[in-house]
């Protein structure tokens, strides 16, 4: 035998040898059990909740401000200070009204007096008419038709005279009872009684009436913290799940170490506009939150409004409810099902994918395999069981990872406590 021929020999052993190896270790590699974290199907009190944010508003609150244009000479409040209903608030220079109404009453009596004249004269071409009519009956030779005619136009003119001086005199009234209107208006109370929750103008200041901007004409908001109400933005998704009366847990970030209960007293039913940045540069709006009101049942006396707050809305509860962590229900193609499970089902044919059924991972003599199962409600870590299990099963109830990863038939064991359990994504 040749050298050459020796050498080829033990080369093909070698790799024979490697192959073997290789093989062996990976048929042990195939059979080794997957780390998961097990736990049984146990009952479990569960609440549904829906979380939202937003901010505290009173109830009640008006923004005042002047219906007319002038300098503020005086402000009777502070922001933060309490008010009665009618309480002087705002003193606006009355100068220029004053005077107003000044030339208004001067105007009255001038037509008043030239009303008084007109009433004279209009009498008196009367009395003149009467006669010569008066004279025309008894004797016509006594007056000419000519005098009774001329009486007769003096009369009618003098009538016309009186009603446009009547006339002046209305308006020179209306006009004066305008400007004292506005020199009323100089003077701004408190349209209701509560608290100045802002003040927007100092003394010096001009007011302006807020005919095209509300902000603009805003002196100050008086509001009525008597009801404190909690309006949060709540998803699109969860206002289905609301009703009037659901119970509500608020946290008001002022107020770390309390929690404040309340009831929904209001829910949107148009929802709120967002703009959204467009694909090609240009603003879209979608809408996507509802807003809804939620009354505080013994707010905090110093609560104000606009601080943050963060409500919990009980939407359901169940007692003793056959329970299932969330992370333990995942989904997988199965088409071949008992009849008898009516799991809920994720059809996504409509992208060239098999239909999808939720369910979880029961472990079986070692070895899990998929079962489908029907939920319900969802509590903050665990899912409702309605069909599909019972009290008991052992399922896979982690890590995230290997759920996911998993397959029918996959042999499992109990994750080891002290070995670092996998990170799901975004943990």
């Amino acid at each position: 035998m040749s050298r050459r021929t020796k050498i080829g020999l033990f080369l093909g052993l070698v790799i024979a040898v490697g192959v073997g190896v290789s093989a062996l270790t990976a048929a042990r590699r195939g059979n080794r059990a997957t780390d998961v974290r097990l736990e049984a199907v146990a009952q479990r009190d569960l609440v549904a909740v829906v979380t939202a944010s937003g901010k505290i508003e009173a109830d009640t609150k008006v923004d005042v401000s002047s219906d007319i244009t002038g300098r503020i000479v005086k402000i009777t409040v502070r922001e933060g200070d309490r008010v009665q209903k009618g309480q002087l608030l705002v003193q606006i220079d009355p100068a220029q009204y004053q005077s107003v109404v000044q030339r208004g009453e001067a105007y009255l009596s001038s037509s008043q007096a030239s009303l008084l004249q007109m009433q004279a004269n209009r009498d008196q071409s009367k009395r003149v008419l009467d006669r010569a009519l008066e004279m025309r009956k008894t004797n016509a030779n006594l007056i000419s038709a000519e005098a009774v005619e001329q009486a007769q136009q003096a009369y009618d003119v003098a009538m016309a005279t009186y009603a446009s001086t009547s006339s002046q005199v209305d308006q020179a009234r209306a006009s004066l009872q305008e400007a004292k209107d506005n020199l009323a208006k100089t003077r701004i109370y408190a349209p209701i009684a509560g608290r100045v929750t802002r003040l927007a103008v100092e003394e010096g200041e001009v007011a302006v009436p807020g005919t095209f901007s509300r902000e603009t004409g805003l002196l100050m908001t008086v509001a009525d913290l008597g009801v404190i109400l909690a309006k949060v933005d709540v998803d699109e998704t969860d206002v289905v799940r609301l009703a009037l009366g659901d119970s509500v847990a608020v946290a008001i970030d002022a107020f770390p170490d309390t929690s404040f209960v309340g009831r929904v007293t209001k829910i949107g039913n148009s929802a709120k506009l967002v703009s959204s940045q467009g694909g090609a540069g240009g603003n879209t709006e979608r809408a996507v939150d509802f807003e809804v009101e939620i009354q505080l049942d013994k707010p905090p006396t110093d609560i104000r409004p606009d601080l943050s707050a963060t409500a919990r809305i009980v939407t359901e509860t169940r007692k003793q409810a056959m329970s299932i962590p969330i992370i333990a229900l995942t989904v997988r193609e199965h088409e071949n099902l008992p009849n008898e499970l009516k799991a809920p089902t994720v059809d996504s044919a409509k992208g060239g994918k098999k239909k999808e059924r939720e369910g979880v991972f029961v472990v079986r003599g070692g070895v899990a395999s998929f079962v489908p199962v029907k939920v319900g409600i969802a509590g903050e870590e665990h899912f409702e069981v309605l069909e599909g299990l019972k009290v008991g099963d052992s399922i896979v109830a982690g890590p995230y990872q290997a759920i996911r990863d998993m397959r029918d038939s996959t042999r499992v064991k109990q994750q080891d406590d002290k070995s670092p359990p996998k990170r799901g994504p975004g943990s």
